[in-house]
């Protein structure tokens, strides 16, 4: 557990990086920012029942997968509120109106993912770490051990996939 620890002092700055990334221009009153998700993914990559981190590219792999988690649960969350959660209904702003969008395409997103990794694990791998994590070409290879071609060939593969199943839904 030391180990990890050490691991995610040297990558904090880079997971920092990538969750900004990740969280892009939209809203700004968002109550999940870059250093929330940071912080829950750290959360759950140090729970004891996880598995241990092995390297700097084994965490970006898992890092890029409990993002992934992270953000469809905060989606979910938004999502089960907008709908009242139990609670009396009041006018929308414009401002909730898009991050309710926002998280019924990320929801949307997670579904058909779930349905890549079924029928293309390594394709649904590999869109996690550049979409979710924000990874480079460069880094999805190493995080997952790929060479660098196989890597960007399974990437358009991945958005192929998702583009012809995201019009048919």
């Amino acid at each position: 557990m030391q180990a990890s620890s050490k691991l995610i002092a040297l990558v904090y700055a880079d997971l920092h990086r990538l969750a900004r990334a990740q969280m892009g221009p939209g809203p700004r009153d968002r109550t999940l920012g870059p250093t929330s998700l940071v912080h829950e993914c750290y959360l759950r990559i140090m729970d004891p029942t996880a598995s241990s981190v092995e390297s700097k590219n084994h965490f970006f792999n898992l890092a890029s997968k409990v993002m992934r988690q992270v953000l469809c649960d905060y989606a979910r969350e938004r999502m089960a509120d907008k709908r009242g959660g139990g609670q009396a209904h009041d006018t929308l702003s414009a401002v909730d109106n898009e991050l309710y969008a926002e998280a019924t395409e990320l929801i949307e997103l997670d579904d058909l993912l779930n349905r890549l990794e079924r029928q293309h694990p390594s394709y649904a791998r590999v869109f996690e770490c550049r979409y979710f994590a924000g990874l480079s070409e460069q880094e999805t290879a190493d995080a997952l051990k790929l060479s660098l071609r196989t890597a960007q060939r399974e990437w358009n593969q991945a958005r192929q996939w998702l583009s012809e199943h995201l019009t048919a839904s």
